[in-house]
């Protein structure tokens, strides 16, 4: 009873809106910390400071992973969440290299850390979540848009080749400068009136893959996810499950506790 009285008021601190908060702020400090490591006329000569800093957002990291592992109601439901896992995996990661000497590793890892602001906030766990369930959705357009880049890369190496061979002088650099063109990027003033000086149809080749590889492949994505992102909308938070859990555990605790207190007093 003692033990379950302390991991519920553990529970209560951890999921406290001014904790998740502080965690919020440190990590955002850890951000602006990575940031300030990106300037020379800083970080040089200040290494040290930055290094203590960075071990002491560590072990605050650290303390806040160990508060709601404890608060948890048993290890396998708190690394049910992958959004545990990252967060265990990056506080350990940073454990391991920290008395390394790579230095690229040790950045990488501290700006990494700066992703945790998505395990924490609610609102973009979901969001990324949603962007996860859309991926096996993505395999039948992505395989769509496969065949439409190579249609069209075949069909320009074929017509443009010698005309402009920077472009469409092989299939491959066919189908890097169809990635230009359906990013929009200088397609027209770049690529296609250089080629309409020589071949007047061209526009009709370029417009038609832009309307069908920009707008239409395009707007099934957003329209798959912003699909998923609704049905991720319909589902209760992550909180609330893992609160409900807890407290229906608690509560069957508790009822098998009152049975053995009435067992002892039958006897």
């Amino acid at each position: 009873m003692v033990v379950s009285n302390w991991k519920q008021s553990l529970n209560n601190i951890v999921t406290h809106t001014a904790f998740t908060s502080a965690v919020i702020l440190l990590i955002l400090f850890n951000a602006v910390l990575v940031g300030l490591e990106t300037y020379p006329s800083i970080y040089e000569g200040r290494e040290s400071f930055f290094q203590s800093l960075d071990r002491i957002l560590l072990w605050i990291f650290t303390v806040e992973i160990a508060m709601r592992l404890l608060a948890s109601s048993s290890l396998k439901s708190f690394f049910s969440s992958s959004w545990n896992w990252f967060d265990f995996c990056i506080v350990a990661a940073g454990h391991i290299f920290m008395g390394a000497h790579f230095v690229t590793v040790l950045r990488i890892l501290r700006v990494i850390r700066v992703f945790r602001a998505v395990s924490v906030i609610p609102s973009l766990r979901r969001l990324v979540d949603a962007l996860i369930m859309t991926i096996p959705s993505l395999g039948n357009i992505m395989l769509l848009m496969s065949i439409i880049f190579y249609i069209f890369a075949v069909i320009g190496t074929m017509l443009f080749q010698e005309t402009s061979p920077e472009y469409f002088g092989t299939l491959e650099l066919s189908l890097l400068t169809l990635f230009q063109v359906v990013t929009l990027e200088s397609w027209a003033s770049q690529v296609m009136r250089p080629i309409m000086e020589v071949h007047s149809f061209a526009w009709m080749y370029f417009v038609s893959f832009v309307l069908v590889g920009t707008f239409v492949i395009f707007n099934l994505f957003i329209g798959v996810i912003v699909s998923n992102v609704d049905k991720s909308e319909d589902h209760p938070p992550d909180e609330e499950a893992e609160a409900l859990r807890r407290e229906v555990e608690q509560t069957r605790n508790d009822i098998k506790e009152l049975k053995d207190m009435i067992k002892k007093l039958q006897q």
